[in-house]
C-alpha cells in the first residue's frame, strides 16, 4: 500500500524557542491494502475459559483492558471486572480470573443546573408547554428525564475507562466510568474484593458551574434564564459526559512549607461534554477522593457533535509534547492545545492541528494514538488510527528539521460493514479492528521513505470460536491476548432465540515469542506482564517441562547481569513445573469432608507451627511444608506424572519424588538468593538515613547476623555494607521484643520470629520487621505478607513498604 503526501497549513509550538516550520502531506487511499506476507501470518489459538456475562453489554465500546491486567466491561446492570492472574499456585491450564463487579447506582442522575425549586418548576412548565417542539423534545430527551417515568430507566454504563498503572492508594489502576444517565464516577480496589466510589465528578463540576453562573469565564456575557428553555439546554449540554479518557503519568512541583519544592506525581482526566467543552482534571498521587483534586479547566475545542477523544502525547529531544485528539460525529479530527501548568518538561501546541477537515458523515468511532520510532527518519513519532464507518483513518506526526509534518490518509477494504470496536497494541503499534460479523482485522504498520503503510490479514472468530457476532475486542498491555465479548450467530440463517454474552479469550503471540518478549524486557517486571507469563505457564503445565533454550538463555542472562529479575522469572519456572509435576486431586478441593475427625489439643513443642500452618493468614511460599501448600494440600508421596508408565509403586514413585525434591531444593535455593539481595537493599537504606546509633525499628542486628549465618555465601558488597552498618551501631543490638509476653525475638528465621516462649509472629518480607498486629497485607499471589506503615515510621521506611512482593512483583493488599 502506497503512501503519498500533500501540504497544507501550519500549527506552531511553543517551546521557549524560534517556531519551525510545518508541512502537511495528505492523501486518500482508495485501495485496500496486498495481501499479508507471510512473515505477519497469525494464528489466533483459543484460550480457556469463557467468561458468562450475567447481563447485556452496553455503550459503544464495552471493552477496555488495563495496565495491570484487569478487563472492564460494561454491561446493562454494573461494569465487570475480569483480573488475570498468572497464578503459581495452580496446577490447572485455564487462565486464572479473578472477577469482581462495579455496580451501577440505583438512584438517577440529575444534572445541576440551578436551585431545586426553580428547576422543578421549570421541568412543569415545559412538559405543560402548548409549544410541542417544547413539549415533545423534553419529554423524549432522556438527559432531562433520566428516571424515565413512564419510560424504562436509563440503567447500564455508557463507557469506562483505566488510568496508567501507579494511581491509586496500592499503585495500581483506577477506573473512571460513565452511566447512561451520565454520571462520572473514579472508583478503586483497595482489598480486591469490593470497588469504592472516590468521587461523582458530575456532582463537583455541577457544583463548580453553579457557583460560576453557569460562565466558563469571568468575561462571559450572562446568558438567559433557566426559564427560557435554550438556555436550559444549554445548561445541561455544557455537563452531559460523552467521553473520558486518562493522560500518562506527569510530574509536577510542590512547594512546601520552608519553600523547598518537592516532584509530586499527577495524573490528568479530560472529559468530553455534549457541548464541545473539554474539563480537564488534575489529580494529585496517590488519588484519595475529592481532596486529592488539584485543579480544573475547561478548553472549548468548537466541535459540533464530539464523539470521541483521546490524548496525545510526543516525545522529541527527550520533551514531552502533550494535547487533546477529538473526533466528530460529521467527520472532522483535530488536535487542541493543553496548556499544562506547573509539569515539568512539557510544551504544547499554539493553536490546533487539523488531522481531518472534510464534513463527511462519517462518524469517529474510536481513536487510538500509539508512540513510535521512524527508522529512516531516526526519530520518534506518532501515529493517530481513527475508526470511521467501515474505514481505518490514520495520521502520522513527527518533528523533522523541516518542522512537524502531518501524513494522514485512510485505510480501505477491510471490513463490509462498520467498524464496532478498535485496539490497538502500544508495543509493536498493531492495530486491531472488530465488526459485528465476528470478522477482525489485524492492521500492522510498516514505515516507507515518505510515511508507512500497512500489512493487514483477516482473523475469522467463527473458526476459532463458531458462529459468533462481536461487540467489542481489547488486546492485552503486551500484545499476548485478545478479548473478544461474543454472542450466538446465525444458525442455518436463522438468528438466536436467546443471546448469551461471553469474554472470550485467543492467543496473539506464541509461546516462543512471549518466552523472547519476558527475557528482552525493558520493564522487568513479572507483574506487568502477566499476559506473557500467562502463555509461558500454559505450555510448561502442558508439557510438563521448561523447553532447553529458555533454560540456557536465562542462564546466560543471570550469569551477563544477575539482575533479580532473572532470578525472579526462574523462580516463576520452577514453581510452575512443580505444579506441573503434581498429581491432579481425586476429589474436589473446596467439598467438606463427611468424616468427623476430632483434633486433639495438647501441649507438644511442635503445637504452635501446627496451629499456624492452620491459619489463614499465614506465610507458606517457602520449605518443603510451603511447597506442599502450593500444590494445594497434596502430599509429596501421592504425586505422580500420570503421562508416565507406572509399573510398580516402586518404579513409578521414587523417581518422581527425586524429581520434586530436585525442584524443591532449587526453588528454596533461589528464594534464598532473593531474599539475600532484598536483605542488602533493606540494610542500605539503614546505612544511609542513619547518621547516629539509633533504634530505626527494623532488626539490623539480626538481619546482619542472619546474612553471615551461610559460611558457603561469600559476598564481599554485603560484608562492606555490613561492616560499616556495626561500626555505625557502636555494639548496639536494638532487639525486638515479643508483645505479649517481652521476651526477645531472635532473628533465626526470615518468615517468622518465634520467642522462648513460643509465641509465633510473622515477619514482613519488605522490612523484616515482626509483624505483631491481627491487620497485615499479602502480596496478590499470597507469596508473602507486609505490615502497614504507621505514622510514627520515617520516610525511607514508608517507601520501602510501599515496594512490591521480592519473589513475584505483584502489589500487596
Amino acid at each position: 500500500m502506497a503512501a503519498a503526501a500533500a501540504r497544507g497549513g501550519s500549527p506552531s509550538l511553543s517551546a521557549g524557542e524560534e517556531e519551525p516550520p510545518l508541512g502537511l502531506d495528505s492523501l486518500v487511499e482508495e485501495a485496500a491494502a496486498a495481501a499479508p506476507s507471510a512473515g505477519f501470518r497469525l494464528t489466533a489459538v483459543r484460550r480457556e475459559p469463557a467468561v458468562r456475562l450475567q447481563h447485556g453489554v452496553s455503550g459503544l465500546e464495552p471493552l477496555a483492558w488495563s495496565e495491570d491486567h484487569r478487563v472492564s466491561v460494561s454491561t446493562a446492570r454494573s461494569i465487570a471486572v475480569l483480573e488475570q492472574l498468572s497464578d503459581v499456585h495452580s496446577g490447572g491450564q485455564e487462565m486464572v480470573i479473578h472477577r469482581t463487579a462495579v455496580p451501577a447506582p440505583s438512584a438517577a442522575c440529575f444534572l445541576k443546573v440551578g436551585p431545586k425549586k426553580e428547576v422543578a418548576e421549570c421541568k412543569e412548565k415545559f412538559a405543560s408547554s402548548v409549544d410541542p417542539t417544547v413539549s415533545q423534545t423534553f419529554m423524549l430527551d432522556r438527559v432531562f428525564n433520566p428516571e424515565g417515568k413512564s419510560l424504562p430507566p436509563m440503567r447500564g454504563f455508557k463507557y469506562s475507562s483505566w488510568s496508567p498503572l501507579g494511581c491509586d492508594a496500592n499503585g495500581r489502576c483506577l477506573l473512571a466510568a460513565l452511566t447512561m444517565d451520565n454520571r462520572l464516577t473514579i472508583h478503586t480496589n483497595l482489598n480486591r474484593l469490593q470497588w469504592v466510589q472516590l468521587v461523582d465528578l458530575t456532582e463537583v463540576y455541577g457544583e463548580r458551574l453553579y457557583e460560576a453562573s453557569y460562565k466558563l469565564s469571568k468575561a462571559d456575557t450572562p446568558r438567559g434564564e433557566l426559564g427560557d428553555f435554550s438556555e436550559f439546554q444549554r445548561r445541561h449540554s455544557m455537563q452531559t459526559p460523552v467521553r473520558m479518557e486518562w493522560s500518562g503519568i506527569c510530574t509536577t512541583q510542590q512547594v512546601k512549607h520552608n519553600n523547598e519544592c518537592r516532584d509530586v506525581g499527577s495524573v490528568l482526566l479530560a472529559v468530553l461534554f455534549e457541548n464541545g467543552n473539554i474539563a480537564v482534571w488534575q489529580f494529585q498521587l496517590p488519588f484519595l477522593g475529592k481532596e486529592s483534586i488539584t485543579s480544573c479547566n475547561t478548553i472549548e475545542s468548537g466541535i459540533n457533535s464530539p464523539s470521541v477523544l483521546s490524548w496525545w502525547e510526543y516525545e522529541h529531544n527527550n520533551r514531552k509534547m502533550s494535547g487533546l485528539i477529538v473526533g466528530s460525529a460529521f467527520g472532522p479530527v483535530k488536535i487542541l492545545p493543553v496548556n499544562l501548568k506547573a509539569v515539568k518538561g512539557y510544551f504544547t501546541l499554539r493553536q490546533p492541528v487539523v488531522l481531518w477537515q472534510e464534513m463527511d458523515q462519517l462518524p469517529v468511532h474510536s481513536i487510538k494514538c500509539i508512540p513510535l520510532y521512524h527508522p529512516y527518519q531516526k526519530c520518534s513519532c506518532s501515529l493517530v488510527v481513527a475508526a470511521r464507518g467501515a474505514y481505518v483513518f490514520w495520521c502520522l506526526l513527527l518533528i523533522s528539521k523541516a518542522g512537524l509534518n502531518v501524513h494522514n490518509s485512510h485505510v480501505t477494504g477491510l471490513h463490509s460493514l462498520p467498524i464496532v470496536s478498535m485496539t490497538a497494541d502500544k508495543q509493536n503499534g498493531t492495530v486491531y479492528t472488530c465488526s459485528s460479523d465476528g470478522k477482525v482485522r489485524q492492521l500492522i504498520p510498516i514505515f516507507t521513505d515518505v510515511a508507512l503503510k500497512f500489512e493487514h490479514q483477516l482473523i475469522k472468530l467463527s473458526e476459532v470460536f463458531g458462529s459468533v457476532r462481536t461487540h467489542g475486542i481489547a488486546v492485552s498491555p503486551c500484545g499476548a491476548y485478545l478479548a473478544v465479548i461474543t454472542t450466538e450467530g446465525m444458525t442455518n440463517g436463522l438468528h438466536p432465540v436467546n443471546k448469551n454474552y461471553q469474554v472470550q479469550f485467543v492467543t496473539l503471540k506464541t509461546f516462543e515469542e512471549a518466552a523472547a518478549q519476558l527475557l528482552e524486557s525493558s520493564v522487568q517486571n513479572l507483574f506487568r506482564q502477566v499476559d506473557l507469563t500467562d502463555l509461558v505457564r500454559w505450555k510448561i503445565l502442558k508439557d510438563k517441562h521448561i523447553p532447553q533454550f529458555l533454560q540456557e538463555a536465562l542462564d546466560k542472562k543471570i550469569e551477563s547481569c544477575g539482575s533479580t529479575y532473572f532470578w525472579r522469572f526462574k523462580l516463576f519456572l520452577l514453581r510452575i513445573l512443580y505444579q506441573s509435576m503434581q498429581k491432579a486431586p481425586s476429589e474436589v478441593m473446596w467439598r467438606p469432608s463427611h468424616e468427623d475427625a476430632k483434633i486433639l489439643i495438647s501441649d507438644s513443642p511442635g503445637m504452635g507451627s501446627t496451629e499456624d500452618d492452620q491459619e489463614e493468614g499465614t506465610s507458606k511460599q517457602a520449605s518443603k511444608q510451603s511447597l506442599c501448600d502450593t500444590g494445594k494440600g497434596m502430599d509429596i508421596d501421592d504425586t505422580a506424572d500420570d503421562s508416565l508408565p507406572q509399573s510398580s509403586d516402586i518404579g513409578g514413585r521414587e523417581p518422581m519424588e527425586e524429581k520434586l525434591l530436585e525442584i524443591q531444593a532449587q526453588i528454596e535455593a533461589v528464594e534464598m538468593h532473593l531474599t539475600r539481595e532484598h536483605m542488602k537493599r533493606v540494610l542500605g537504606e539503614v546505612y544511609l538515613h542513619t547518621w547516629i546509633t539509633e533504634n530505626t525499628s527494623i532488626p539490623t542486628r539480626g538481619v546482619c547476623d542472619f546474612l553471615m549465618s551461610d559460611d558457603g555465601y561469600d559476598d564481599r558488597t554485603a560484608r562492606v555494607l555490613i561492616g560499616h552498618i556495626l561500626k555505625k551501631m557502636n555494639k548496639q543490638t536494638f532487639p525486638e521484643h515479643c508483645s505479649l509476653c517481652k521476651e526477645i525475638l531472635p532473628f533465626t528465621d526470615r518468615k517468622q520470629a518465634v520467642c522462648s516462649n513460643g509465641h509465633i509472629w510473622l515477619r514482613c518480607f519488605l522490612t523484616y520487621q515482626s509483624c505483631q498486629s491481627l491487620v497485615y497485607r499479602r502480596c496478590l499471589l499470597h507469596d508473602s505478607i507486609a505490615r502497614h506503615p504507621t505514622p510514627e515510621d520515617p520516610e525511607w521506611i514508608k517507601r520501602l513498604l510501599q515496594g512490591p512482593c521480592t519473589f513475584c512483583d505483584s502489589p500487596v493488599f
